[in-house]
């Protein structure tokens, strides 16, 4: 079973409502804007909901997984909400930082212990982060833009800096001897 179905992940069809949001989101004043201000808004719906949503996934249809890092210079827990992107039987993550300069800090954290947590709703699994190769890379992209055009606009905007991509395949566990 891969990282999709462990966690319940997918996509909800687009509409008219999920479109308009998608399409206000991703040229770049809706990416400062909301850059600023959903991970909040998130936070609290995510609350009210008992973890059963989030703002992203009510307006734009776009699911919200949370990653749990390990802070490479804190050592503390770092949990990030973040879109993930389906692969196959797993999921993608890409570091476009809503289009910012700077590599966004899961990254890092992720590339220090790959090995991680990956919650969505209320399922939370064990996953091991990759790099994605360069024939992954640009499959993520396609299938990112697919569902969300922003990420194109991101991935022609970033200046001066690689954007990431990461798969996440579920922790293998080996049975006690």
């Amino acid at each position: 079973m891969g990282v999709r179905a462990a966690l319940g992940y997918q996509h909800k069809a687009g509409n008219l409502v999920y479109s308009a949001m998608r399409s206000v989101a991703g040229p770049k004043p809706g990416a400062i804007f909301f850059s600023k201000t959903i991970q909040p808004i998130d936070g609290a719906v995510q609350k009210l909901t008992g973890n059963t949503t989030t703002a992203t996934e009510l307006l734009a249809g776009l699911p919200v997984v949370y990653l749990t890092t390990v802070g490479c210079k804190s050592g503390q827990p770092r949990r990030t909400p973040l879109i993930a992107v389906p692969i196959g039987d797993d999921l993608a993550l890409l570091g476009t930082n809503f289009r910012g300069k700077r590599t966004p800090s899961w990254v890092f954290n992720l590339v220090a212990e790959p090995h991680v947590k990956l919650g969505y709703r209320t399922a939370e699994i064990d996953v091991v982060a990759r790099y994605a190769t360069a024939d992954e890379f640009e499959a993520v992209f396609a299938a990112a833009g697919s569902i969300y055009g922003g990420y194109t606009k991101y991935r022609e905007r970033v200046d001066g800096r690689d954007i990431r991509v990461f798969l996440l395949e579920q922790a293998r566990t080996h049975p006690a001897t």
